[in-house]
């Protein structure tokens, strides 16, 4: 199947915000997902995040007519163990897209802008459920931290931080 990978622009944000609830609704957290300002957030002279879209020409569009059928969206950190880091923030492609190397090419291209920029790790969490996503990503040569490092995912909501802040 032909697709190609490109970074994102502000004129996807509208196919991005689809993806992310369709997302959403795969993970059954869409309670939890607050629809951002996605142009702001990401276009804009210090970005929150950068994205990639996997895009089909419109003679193979889905069959509702997207064109844009998956996304990878990622941020740099940095971390005193591994110097500079780039996380996967998200990556999805569409049902009926799934299979075709559109993840696996997303996936790479993360992977090699983290190398562009100097990165010693690529980072993302996955729902311990999702067995197909935990065995794409071992196929791919990552390890699971969980059990590889014993560490725990943690956060605070937004009420703790203004708790914190506020003491």
């Amino acid at each position: 199947m032909e697709f190609s990978i490109r970074p994102a622009t502000r004129d996807d944000c509208k196919d991005l915000a689809r993806m992310v609830r369709d997302l959403a609704d795969y993970h059954e957290i869409t309670e939890y997902v607050t629809q951002t300002d996605l142009e702001q957030d990401g276009f804009r002279e210090n970005p929150c995040f950068h994205a990639f879209i996997a895009e089909v020409p419109e003679q193979h569009k889905s069959k509702d007519g997207y064109t844009k059928i998956g996304f990878a969206l990622y941020v740099f950190s940095y971390s005193l163990m591994y110097s500079r880091s780039i996380v996967l923030q998200m990556l999805y492609v569409m049902d009926e897209f799934r299979g075709k190397g559109v993840g696996k090419a997303l996936f790479k291209k993360v992977a090699q802008e983290g190398v562009a920029a100097g990165c010693r790790q690529l980072t993302f969490k996955m729902s311990h459920w999702n067995k197909s996503a935990l065995g794409f990503y071992v196929s791919q040569g990552c390890q699971d931290d969980t059990t590889e490092m014993g560490l725990h995912l943690m956060s605070c909501s937004r009420d703790v931080m203004e708790r914190l802040d506020q003491s």
